[in-house]
């Protein structure tokens, strides 16, 4: 009987063996990492890193400013690290896509939870959160019950008692482009010369400053986003919560033949030239999760995109209400009118 010879076969499986440990010890294999420029403040965004990392292993890395990062990206080109871009408002999304800095990427996970008129039509960003601008009055200003929709805020009857940001920041520019989508150009027009003939006081300030405003009796009218109230009621410092105590707060455009609230999202994209493709995917999918879409609620007050995630009091309070379903592109391609707008009225 001939002696077989098993050392080739024993060689080989020691080196697969080999090869096998060394993939799985590769920091792509265990995780790899993801480079995120981001418009949103780190005390908002952190929560989701560290969660993601603890499910993934995927290492974050963030860049976080308030502006200027569009152009930081277009100017590194090809040698950006980017690889995702997390920012607020379509205004911003829509800048990065129409400079050319987005990639598209078609996630059935996306599709399936995130509406259509919550992304663009060519895949290359997503809203993950929504937040709707929405009228806080002061609980002393007579006559409140007759302020429910925004074209109600024209009425001569509140001259002297709105106050309001200037017109020109995106969210603001985002609600005059929805008037625009419901009524046009026109109306929009009119609305918003009517609006500023109502001012108590020249546009400045954040939205915190305008609930502020109410309770200190500059006005008695303020347009917001709703989850400045929610972390106003819900914050540590006692002036805070005084200053969202005085105000009630409506959510307008609820009629039943009416367009449904004014929304707007925070959403984000895979860089153009992104290194780490995969991962960013991967960070996306994750937060359309119900961790992720829960965290949106509980951190900022914002409302989620998927169904089904359990909601603070604060947002349950004012209950289910309808949605204006215009698409958001829309309103990033209505911002230039609007802008013009704001501009004539000197909101």
């Amino acid at each position: 009987m001939s002696k077989t010879n098993y050392a080739p076969t024993v060689s080989l499986l020691l080196l697969t063996v080999f090869f096998i440990g060394m993939l799985l010890a590769s920091p792509r294999a265990i995780g790899g990492e993801i480079n995120i420029y981001s418009h949103r403040q780190p005390y908002l965004i952190e929560p989701f890193l560290k969660e993601f990392t603890k499910r993934t292993k995927i290492k974050t890395n963030v860049v976080f400013a308030s502006k200027g990062l569009a152009q930081r990206l277009q100017a590194e080109g090809e040698a950006s690290p980017a690889d995702l871009v997390l920012t607020v408002d379509i205004s911003r999304l829509k800048q990065y896509a129409d400079k050319g800095l987005f990639q598209p990427f078609v996630s059935t996970v996306l599709e399936s939870n995130i509406p259509k008129n919550l992304r663009s039509k060519d895949s290359t960003w997503y809203g993950f959160s929504k937040r709707s601008r929405v009228i806080a009055v002061s609980k002393s200003l007579k006559n409140s019950n007759e302020i429910t929709r925004f074209e109600d805020l024209t009425d001569a009857k509140w001259s002297g008692k709105i106050c309001s940001r200037p017109g020109s920041h995106v969210y603001n520019r985002a609600l005059l482009s929805s008037i625009i989508a419901a009524n046009g150009n026109e109306a929009a027009f009119a609305w918003a010369k009517g609006l500023v003939k109502n001012f108590a006081r020249s546009p400045r300030g954040n939205d915190r400053s305008q609930i502020k405003a109410i309770f200190s009796g500059e006005c008695a009218i303020a347009l917001v986003n709703h989850y400045y109230y929610g972390k106003l009621i819900n914050s540590e410092d006692p002036a805070h919560r005084k200053w969202a105590e005085s105000v009630d707060i409506i959510i307008p455009n609820q009629g039943p033949t009416d367009r449904g609230a004014h929304i707007n999202i925070s959403g984000g994209g895979i860089a153009k030239h992104a290194k780490n493709l995969e991962e960013a995917k991967q960070f996306m999918e994750f937060l359309v999760s119900k961790e992720a879409q829960k965290l949106y609620a509980s951190i900022n007050y914002e409302y989620p995109v998927i169904t089904g995630v359990d909601l603070p009091d604060t947002l349950t309070a004012w209950g289910n209400f309808r949605e204006d379903q215009v698409p958001i592109e829309t309103l990033a391609e209505l911002s230039g009118k609007a802008q013009k707008i704001i501009d004539k009225v000197t909101w």
